[in-house]
């Protein structure tokens, strides 16, 4: 699950990236958008004031815990209700958002396990949350959470030599945004023992308006990493004993389980098969029966998956489990092409 604050400008930006990345680097995952047009500013920022920057401020502020509230007894239960969801959420937001994405993960760390801020605004209120976060971050546990923050190359809207080596140098406000997300983020950094993994990226050469779509894509990877399917050339390698490979996939699902939280199939239904019919023709015949058993083993609902095990032993001519396996994909699909293959296996059956 992937909630998206500012949808309307960030959701088809999250949508393209998971579209290219999703399988290999990501889970699949539900996207949800939640629109801030309408009193963004108000919601997603963490208290009231009524200075900002050497002027009067005069916008609505400091709503971020009421719609935190939302989010929490409103929104995510009507998701959860509405579609097959689990438990394990990222939060992703821009500006403000990020300010409000850095806030849930300090003070609402329940709620989500990713936490991606993008150049966030945390000189807000004299860099409020900052000072939070050097206490909280120290004292709590923030086991199997994982945050991304970045931050954009314009460090100084009027002075060019303002650079990420000198910026700390600087102490006026032109400089505090950026100053105040190194601030943070060497806090983060700083808490060994809190189980919080910490990931910065600098975009030197994106600017507050266009930093989002680096970051949500080397966000989304970062947070991932576990994800990837480990030693693949192993895969494609016919030397490699088929109980080596059924040790790189148990290794996968295992850490799976140790990251969602849950269990969830470590490949493809479709790698699977695939897997299985190239290493039949291939002539390893242990290691085609291994990738077929996986798929039926962990797509127990597939009737591709039965329907495929079944076209195995019919190859080896093992019709009996051929016609066993074939009347599982059809009892699932109640398909009139594994009937007819159901037909075939038995009569192959009983010529044998």
């Amino acid at each position: 699950m992937v909630y998206v604050l500012d949808g309307e400008t960030h959701l088809p930006t999250v949508a393209s990236v998971q579209n290219y990345y999703s399988g290999g680097f990501t889970p699949d995952m539900i996207l949800v958008g939640i629109s801030n047009q309408q009193n963004r500013t108000r919601d997603l920022t963490i208290s009231k004031i009524t200075n900002r920057r050497g002027g009067a401020y005069t916008q609505e502020t400091g709503g971020a815990n009421n719609f935190t509230q939302f989010l929490e007894e409103e929104l995510i239960p009507y998701i959860d209700k509405k579609y097959p969801t689990t438990n394990y959420r990222t939060l992703i937001g821009h500006s403000y958002g990020g300010l409000f994405t850095i806030n849930t993960l300090v003070h609402h760390s329940h709620l989500f396990a990713n936490y991606l801020a993008i150049d966030p605004s945390l000189d807000w209120d004299n860099q409020k949350l900052v000072k939070e976060a050097a206490v909280v971050l120290k004292k709590n546990s923030f086991k199997n959470k994982a945050l991304f923050i970045s931050l954009g190359g314009q460090l100084h809207m009027q002075r060019t030599n303002i650079t990420i080596d000198n910026i700390m140098d600087d102490k006026s406000d032109y400089t505090l945004f950026g100053r105040s997300n190194l601030e943070f983020t060497k806090i983060a950094q700083e808490q060994k023992k809190n189980g919080l993994k910490t990931a910065w990226k600098f975009y030197k050469n994106d600017i507050h308006g266009t930093i989002s779509f680096p970051s949500i894509r080397d966000g989304l990877i970062s947070f991932f990493e576990w994800y990837k399917i480990k030693d693949t050339h192993k895969f494609n390698s016919p030397e490699t004993p088929t109980s080596e490979l059924l040790n790189i996939i148990k290794n996968q699902e295992e850490r799976y389980l140790k990251h969602f939280g849950y269990f969830s199939p470590p490949f493809d239904e479709e790698l699977l098969t695939m897997s299985g019919y190239m290493f039949l023709e291939m002539k390893q015949l242990k290691k085609s029966l291994a990738f077929f058993m996986l798929a039926v083993k962990y797509y127990p609902k597939s009737a591709n998956a039965f329907d495929s095990l079944a076209e195995f032993y019919a190859s080896q001519k093992d019709f009996a489990k051929a016609v066993e396996n074939e009347t599982k994909a059809h009892d699932i699909s109640k398909s009139a092409a594994h009937l007819k293959k159901i037909t075939e296996y038995t009569s192959n059956l009983k010529d044998k």
